[in-house]
């Protein structure tokens, strides 16, 4: 992706790369950090601890094991559209998210660039989930392995043919549409909350197409930090606790734009 994005990028940057980079991979890095020293294992590992015992819907049915599989990657992904949701919803949620729509460039570092303690609130939630289910381990694996792979992806600034987005949005979340969601415009920002697949989206009415003003033309980022100054990471860590959060998404939604 990153080279890609050398190659054929979709928008002009407008901050500087190296203060983002170092920001986002601090940012990662800590957030990873934090999961590992808490849940160890974490979902790969709710899910060997949940098959040896028996736990959740799949325990209880003798379904084939390829459909486990299906359902599980399903399942998983619905579960991190609504978490998105939830945390665009719920203020206190929305502090620690919105670190991650402060950023004034989308990128592939973009697709990691979450507050340590939202990666742990994910993670807790990832992992009850799996064991609500009880899913097939391998299923877990790559479910984490798509999921961390389209973050990254749909982040990322490259440029490809409108025939060719207009067909892969109809099975995963490209860059145009997700790139919609970081809108500094409320009514675009609150739409295109997937991560994986577009179809939570389109069913449950979050789906827009395109920005009102085009991708070349659209502002990212958050009304109340477009200060270019404001990306280091000190202060990203600290913008949950120390920042006005402003009107969260969904409580801007206008329903039927």
């Amino acid at each position: 992706m990153a080279l890609w994005e050398l190659a054929a990028p979709r928008r002009p940057r407008n901050v500087s790369k190296t203060r983002r980079w170092v920001s986002n991979i601090g940012v990662l890095m800590l957030g990873t950090t934090a999961v590992r020293l808490l849940f160890g294992a974490a979902a790969v590992g709710t899910a060997l601890y949940a098959q040896d015992r028996g736990w959740g819907l799949f325990g209880e049915l003798d379904w084939p094991y390829g459909l486990e599989l299906a359902l599980t990657v399903v399942l998983l992904d619905l579960t991190v559209y609504m978490q998105h949701v939830m945390f665009h919803a719920v203020p206190l949620f929305w502090r620690l998210h919105m670190m991650h729509h402060a950023d004034l460039d989308l990128d592939v570092t973009s697709g990691t660039r979450f507050h340590p303690v939202e990666y742990v609130l994910s993670m807790g939630i990832k992992m009850a989930m799996v064991a609500l289910l009880g899913p097939p381990v391998a299923a877990v694996v790559v479910f984490e392995v798509l999921l961390n792979g389209t973050s990254m992806f749909n982040h990322a600034n490259i440029y490809m043919p409108a025939w060719l987005d207009r067909i892969l949005r109809l099975f995963i979340v490209t860059p145009d549409m997700h790139r919609v969601h970081h809108s500094v415009d409320s009514a675009e920002s609150n739409s295109n909350f997937g991560f994986n697949v577009p179809w939570w989206d389109r069913l449950l009415g979050t789906y827009r197409a395109q920005p009102a003003k085009g991708h070349e033309d659209m502002t990212l980022g958050l009304t109340q930090f477009l200060d270019k100054r404001r990306q280091a990471l000190w202060w990203l860590l600290l913008m949950p606790f120390t920042e006005r959060q402003g009107s969260y998404a969904i409580n801007r939604r206008r329903f039927g734009d």
